[in-house]
């Protein structure tokens, strides 16, 4: 018998949210199946099994936030097993609405002491005349509609096991309809009532869930903006031979099934500009400073949840081809909360582009403990002049936000002019 603990599924998390029990007690669980899934501060993630045996216990409910390290669950080699720890009802929420002699037995409080503890005597001794069942036998009594108390058990000690319960349904004994269900079901929408009530501060206000994600993201970013003194860079590029370099790129690719995006050629480009420049790839963490070797490059997602950003390992020694499969399976799997941990992790810089959306530019918030994040605009087409005459153009306008505490304004400035240059120059990306 083993317990399942509260993951750190990511670099940042701190807690985590039961999304869904994807095993229900009882269930079977191979190593390798996916238990449950858990709201991090980044995304819903899947967490697998590490061993065989049967889910026998789901000490947290779904909707519940706890601590990393918290115990969330218990397998055991046996689905009629009992979890030793803290008695055989301690955090099944299928005992507890069933259990009605802890209340009464916390009722009195003052008046005779003698009839009292004389009173409490029997109550205090309920638990121990309760059937001794397992989880499993426990669920099944509820599907099925039985009464637990009136089903003679033939497990060790008399304890009721999934024999007992199927050979009382079979045979139709003790059976009665299950009284919870009814008050869930009329409780239900209390909690929608409390999760988004209306406030009358003449606004017509609606209070809405907040998502772990969300609070995580509102948590750090404020911290990066109170903490990281930022500092921009701005310059704005000729795309025309951009333009024509992405074409000429996807040409070679058609029949692939790959196509490149700008997106995906200012990745590359950014990675190259930091093989280029090290003091940038480098991050400030409780007073010293770090220069990273792997250049990993993040690329911001936004998700329903808020924003996710997913990292592309190894982005200077990627291919353009496999930049553009890789961010894209990425997006996807970050859209649908499928991340891995080893997916979020390990970012050194970003890349947030919301040109897509038709902004000409704007300033983004660092990405800590990297030490800058580039915001990408629009491709737009502007009069410039060439050669004496004004010519129409498309240009970018590219800002870099940078941590001071790691990176001195120069440095971030000669960080920016290659990563321009490369862009207008683009063949220097694949050489």
């Amino acid at each position: 018998m083993s317990e399942i603990h509260m993951p750190r599924l990511s670099d940042t998390m701190e807690e985590g949210v039961i999304s869904t029990w994807v095993k229900k007690v009882g269930d079977k669980v191979a190593s390798g199946d996916v238990l449950v899934e858990i709201e991090t501060d980044k995304a819903v993630m899947e967490y697998e099994a590490y061993e065989d045996g049967y889910l026998v216990r789901q000490s947290v409910s779904e909707g519940e936030t706890v601590p990393i390290g918290a115990v969330i669950g218990v397998i055991a080699d046996s689905p009629d097993a009992v979890p030793d720890d803290s008695g055989p009802e301690a955090g099944d929420a299928e005992e507890k609405a069933a259990e009605p002699a802890p209340k009464e037995e916390a009722a009195p409080s003052g008046g005779k002491q003698e009839k009292q503890e004389e009173q409490e005597a029997p109550a205090a001794e309920a638990p121990s005349e309760r059937p001794r069942t397992s989880p499993l036998a426990r669920r099944l009594a509820k599907e099925y509609g039985l009464d637990i108390t009136k089903i003679k058990g033939s497990g060790p000690k008399g304890r009721i096991v999934r024999a007992d319960i199927e050979a009382a349904a079979k045979e139709g004994a003790a059976a009665q309809e299950a009284p919870a269900p009814e008050p869930e079901k009329a409780a239900a929408p209390a909690p929608q009532e409390k999760q988004a009530p209306s406030f009358d501060d003449g606004r017509d206000s609606e209070e809405l869930q907040v998502s772990n994600v969300r609070k995580v993201i509102a948590r750090r970013l404020t911290e990066s903006k109170q903490e990281v003194p930022h500092f921009y860079l701005r310059r704005t590029i000729d795309a025309e031979a951009l333009r024509e370099f992405r074409s000429r790129v996807n040409e070679q690719l058609a029949g692939t099934g790959v196509k490149v995006s700008f997106n995906d050629l200012i990745v590359k480009a950014s990675a190259t500009a930091l093989k280029l420049n090290p003091a940038v790839n480098a991050s400030w963490v409780d007073g010293r400073l770090l220069r990273h070797r792997r250049i990993n490059v993040g690329v911001a997602v936004a998700v329903d949840a808020g924003l996710v950003v997913p990292v592309l390992h190894d982005t200077d020694r990627t291919t353009l081809s496999e930049i553009s499969t890789r961010t894209r399976e990425l997006a996807g799997k970050a859209r649908e909360g499928k991340l891995k941990p080893q997916e979020m992790s390990g970012g050194t810089f970003s890349v947030s582009n919301l040109g897509m959306f038709g902004v000409d530019s704007f300033s983004a918030v660092i990405n800590p403990p990297e030490a800058a994040i580039l915001a990408v605009g629009a491709m737009r087409q502007e009069p410039a002049v060439v050669d004496g005459e004004i010519v129409p153009r498309h240009r970018i306008s590219l800002e870099l936000s940078v941590d001071h505490r790691a990176v001195d304004g120069a440095v971030g400035a000669a960080f920016l002019k290659d990563l321009a240059e490369i862009l207008e120059e683009p063949m220097r990306i694949i050489l």
